[in-house]
């Protein structure tokens, strides 16, 4: 199989699909304040349905996500991909059970969202956009930023008052972190919640709104992220052969 170097993983422009500059026009505009705060009360009741994890990821494999430039494999694929390497790796067992569920909050596709609000990197709302979220030109056509308050550097957050208390744009991390936090460490739940917070673990944004703890799991969201980037392909993972090491009784 012919990897990816690593300089060509998130890159936009020559290998992005023309649905993937599409969906962050729609992502940049739509991720308001009041759509996000309306979607938390639409969704975080955690009534929509019940499902196991396989029974889950086995169902998500309907879904191809347009916001992704790095692979066209299922959805099934790439968690076995992610949790497969941290497995080998030798992590602990709830690394390995955040790595098969991070992107299982995707679901939100087959409840009716739109892919906008559901998959692509994710922000806080509320608070002026950093430049360095991919394709910042699209929140030019974002409400928030007419806004005097939402489009100032703080908005309407305190200085270091911890990501816990920011609203981050709607989608699947938001999701999987709330059905999950009552069953999974700390760490665990930074990576799930901020997995897609490229703005922020990667590019070193928004560090104003961090307090001591989100300082301290950041490195643990980093390290996730090597596995969750860095094991994708276009190849697809042996299902059959990698679903033993996660369904076993």
């Amino acid at each position: 199989m012919n990897k990816k170097m690593r300089e060509q993983f998130r890159d936009y422009d020559s290998d992005a699909r023309p649905s993937v500059r599409e969906f962050y026009r729609l992502n940049h505009q739509g991720q308001t304040l009041e759509f996000v705060r309306r979607k938390r009360k639409e969704h975080l009741g955690l009534n929509r349905c019940e499902m196991g994890i396989w029974e889950m990821a086995e169902y998500l494999n309907q879904l191809v996500d347009d916001s992704d430039p790095d692979t066209d494999i299922s959805q099934l694929g790439h968690l076995l991909q992610t949790s497969e390497q941290i497995r080998r790796d030798g992590r602990p067992r709830w690394f390995i059970l955040a790595g098969l569920i991070h992107d299982l909050g995707k679901v939100l596709s087959l409840f009716g969202e739109p892919q906008w609000a559901v998959v692509g990197d994710t922000f806080p709302v509320g608070c002026a956009f950093s430049d360095k979220i991919v394709f910042p030109e699209y929140f030019d056509a974002n409400p928030d930023r007419q806004d005097e308050k939402l489009s100032m550097h703080l908005g309407i957050y305190e200085q270091n008052c911890g990501l816990d208390q920011v609203l981050m744009s709607w989608g699947h991390d938001e999701y999987i972190y709330h059905v999950t936090k009552n069953y999974l460490p700390l760490e665990a739940q930074h990576m799930l919640r901020y997995h897609s917070f490229y703005p922020w673990h990667t590019a070193g944004e928004y560090e104003y709104l961090t307090n001591e703890q989100d300082r301290e799991m950041l490195k643990w969201v980093q390290v996730f992220n090597q596995y969750d980037l860095y094991t994708k392909s276009h190849e697809a993972a042996d299902e059959k052969k990698n679903c033993g090491h996660f369904t076993r009784g």
